[in-house]
């Protein structure tokens, strides 16, 4: 768990660079603000495409090869802009830095759920999104005061984020543990009877641990189709909620409070440390029986804040409303990666895969998010962006105690006879 964690903040530290460089590089190219908005969420496109085949390529090639190789492409983007010249080709760069997205993030994912222990699992996701959060902020730091230094050499920047991609890859190579697939069966796999021709008998399942036929398929269902669909309409809900002022802090924080870049530069240096500390808070407390508490973090996070940047259009109101969002975000993290260990558990061989499924809501609602606000924002004002804003938090919140008490109840009986 040490080097999974080490990998998210070197490799978030190299792209936390080329976040801030890649940007001001296409405009000095001659790309318009539209063609970098479309850049910039390019990756994003194509990790929403091509998730859920990576995801069954991670269950088939194993976890720890899928992301090896995931990190090793995701080097190579720095090392390709370095050497880019013309805007098709940082669109063929971004492209593949969503293939090498969507081959990542299910199997990063999965191998948290493998390897970061069953009763700390909260706190292991919780360290991961954390690490990766501070790397971030640390990454457009360097960039910035990179930049200023040199002038705009943008070549030396990404050399150096290529350099530093290279050690998460060497992290995860030499102390990732490989997954032993072999030893997760589903359901249907233990109860299947051997393939003729084949040296091994049927698979038997002892008549004391074996769950009626009847609640056997149901689970199975269940997570395949009905759980899975049902918690990726959840992360597209929250994360849509989440991200709608992403991108569009600063000129809310600028142009309607009033404030300066050195003033919104400071909020986004305390909205870091509030991460930092609440983070693991928030996986201690989902690891210890307090999972629906954190997930209501979230859904208050995003009402506060939302009733904050009207009422309070300051420097003081903005600290307060930012933090509130941010310790939303560093409590939802944890949680949801423990939702997504114990949803993807009724079927261990297709981890990934399912993991993948539940990432493209969360993917999808990046995307809707900003893009919703900014036509509310534009059409109707600042005041019914955030209102909506508040009233679809009110929502998600609905959906996800129903949501939450629905497996509950499912759970119960499957566990009753399992006794």
């Amino acid at each position: 768990m040490l080097a999974i964690v080490a990998e998210g903040f070197l490799s978030r530290l190299s792209f936390g660079i080329i976040s801030l460089a890649l940007p001001l590089y296409a405009h000095r190219l001659g790309l318009s603000l539209f063609e970098i908005g479309m850049l910039m969420t390019l990756n994003q496109a194509v990790a929403m495409a091509l998730k859920p085949v990576m995801g069954w390529v991670a269950d088939r090639v194993g976890l720890k090869r899928s992301f090896t190789a995931a990190i090793f492409f995701r080097s190579l983007i720095a090392l390709c802009l370095v050497v880019a010249q013309s805007p098709w080709q940082l669109y063929g760069i971004k492209s593949i830095h969503g293939a090498s997205k969507a081959l990542r993030d299910p199997a990063a994912n999965a191998l948290i759920a493998e390897q970061g222990g069953k009763k700390a699992i909260a706190s292991a996701f919780a360290w991961y999104h954390t690490a990766k959060i501070v790397a971030g902020s640390m990454g457009k730091a360097i960039a910035g005061i990179l930049l200023t230094l040199t002038a705009s050499n943008f070549s030396l920047v990404f050399n150096i984020a290529f350099l530093l991609s290279l050690l998460p890859l060497y992290s995860v190579a030499r102390y990732v543990k490989s997954d032993r697939r072999c030893g997760h069966k589903s359901i249907h796999d233990a109860a299947r009877p051997a393939r003729a021709g084949s040296k091994a008998g049927p698979v038997s399942v002892p008549a004391k641990v074996a769950p009626p036929a009847a609640i056997i398929e149901p689970s199975v269902s269940a997570s395949s189709k009905g759980v899975i669909l049902s918690f990726s309409i959840l992360s597209f809900a929250i994360n849509g909620t989440a991200e709608m002022l992403r991108g569009l802090f600063p000129i809310l924080a600028t142009e309607y409070a009033g404030l300066n870049e050195a003033e919104t530069g400071l909020i986004y240096t305390a909205s870091t440390v509030i991460v930092l500390v609440s983070g693991p808070i928030f996986g201690w407390l989902s690891d210890h029986g307090r999972q629906e508490l954190v997930l209501l973090v979230r859904s208050l996070g995003n009402i506060l804040s939302s009733i904050v940047y009207i009422l309070a259009p300051d420097l003081a109101g903005f600290m307060v409303g930012k933090l509130a969002d941010d310790a939303g975000k560093g409590a939802f993290r944890p949680a949801w990666g423990a939702l997504m260990t114990h949803v993807s558990s009724f079927d261990p061989r297709r981890r990934a895969q399912t993991m993948s499924w539940m990432l493209l809501g969360e993917d999808a609602g990046a995307i809707a998010g900003p893009v919703l606000a900014g036509l509310l924002w534009s059409t109707w004002g600042l005041s019914v962006m955030l209102g909506v804003r508040v009233l679809l938090a009110i929502a998600t919140e609905a959906y996800t105690i129903y949501l939450s008490r629905s497996i509950s109840a499912f759970e119960r009986p499957k566990a009753a006879s399992n006794r």
